[in-house]
């Protein structure tokens, strides 16, 4: 039986600890024995429940950035030397993200084949960035990229490069295939964003076109964030909140929030952090939700202006805004968008992306 082991950094409710925890759910349900390293000790995320062995290895984050770079780098070095006793050359070390770059390292050493799954390379510091790049190029077999964009942007010529489309967990799926979308609920036109608690995804944003509506009765907001209490309160210490608009932390089950949107904001700030694909969008168009999303990177592969949703930059908030009112009052427009975003939603099914990433590890 091959043996794939796993290694991911922190676990939390973001985008690739979601991806992988599919990843180990496809590759378990084929008789592939799991392993899973995972950095930090008892965070809650995604991964807590992945089907497979897990194994913890020293993380910490601190406050302090230069400090948590020093956690990180050494955490590295503790799980490479630790890694350095297998001796299982049929296996192969699957790195998810381009920072347990101590796995690849150890794998190049054992003469283990390596497999990088790569959601997102804005990395700082940039030399960090470099230098993470320079161990894929030395250490990795073969690299999944979760768009073409992605793969075009910051592919690798001497290494095979795919591309396997993120998709719904079957679960999720069903739920949203049997919803059906309304624009108004109880009268409320519901505007909703899911993200991590960035400032380059566009949070402030997200509150400054909450306070542009404030004083439209009818439109709510409500922001989704993948951040603990004490996060949030932090974050938000020194601004002002709108009445309309409503924050969540910590949410694990994402799907209720779904059923009672009728538009779905991406904002992340492209001079900053490009989305390379943008698993929430995805998540949107398949519950039939039209989209606001930036008009680069991965988001331009899964809507088309005008079509699922609409293309704009997150600091045209006034424009968005606008955009909002003007959606509100025409629900035969919400319905039409709605309609092709569930039609784009069913290529990027659970069973094409459970295919190829099964195909990774075929004659290996």
């Amino acid at each position: 039986m091959k043996k794939i082991i796993f290694f991911h950094l922190l676990n939390d409710y973001s985008g690739s600890p979601k991806v992988l925890s599919q990843v180990i759910e496809a590759v378990s349900k084929e008789g592939f024995e799991a392993e899973l390293f995972l950095g930090g000790k008892g965070n809650a995320g995604f991964l807590s429940s992945a089907p497979c062995i897990q194994k913890r290895y020293f993380y910490k984050r601190f406050d302090n950035k230069l400090m948590t770079l020093v956690s990180y780098s050494l955490s590295q070095f503790l799980l490479f030397f630790r890694l350095l006793g297998y001796r299982d050359k049929s296996a192969v070390f699957y790195v998810n993200t381009l920072l347990p770059f101590g796995a690849a390292l150890a794998g190049k050493v054992l003469g283990i084949k390596v497999v990088y799954h790569i959601h997102e390379t804005s990395i700082r510091p940039k030399p960090l960035k470099f230098f993470l790049r320079w161990i894929v190029e030395k250490c990795s077999s073969e690299n999944i990229f979760v768009s073409y964009f992605l793969a075009q942007s910051e592919g690798f010529s001497n290494i095979d490069n795919r591309v396997i489309y993120n998709s719904l967990p079957l679960s999720m799926s069903l739920v949203a295939q049997r919803h059906s979308y309304q624009p108004l609920i109880d009268d409320e036109f519901n505007v909703l964003m899911i993200c991590s608690l960035k400032a380059y995804k566009g949070v402030n944003e997200f509150v400054e076109i909450a306070k542009l509506l404030n004083s439209n009765p009818t439109v709510k907001l409500k922001l989704v964030l993948g951040a603990t209490d004490a996060e949030v309160a932090e974050f938000f210490s020194s601004i002002t909140l709108p009445g309309n608009l409503e924050v969540v932390s910590s949410c694990a089950d994402v799907v209720p929030h779904y059923q009672k949107a009728s538009v779905l904001l991406s904002l992340s700030k492209p001079n900053e952090c490009v989305e390379t694909f943008g698993l929430t969008i995805l998540e949107g168009l398949s519950f039939g939700i039209p989209c606001i999303v930036p008009p680069v990177g991965g988001p331009i592969e899964l809507v088309s202006d005008g079509i699922e949703g609409f293309l704009m930059s997150s600091d045209r908030v006034e424009e968005i805004a606008e955009k909002l009112v003007c959606l509100q009052s025409n629900p035969d427009v919400c319905y039409s968008l709605s309609e092709a975003a569930k039609l784009k939603s069913l290529g990027f099914s659970s069973k094409k992306f459970e295919s190829g990433v099964l195909g990774v590890f075929d004659g290996n």
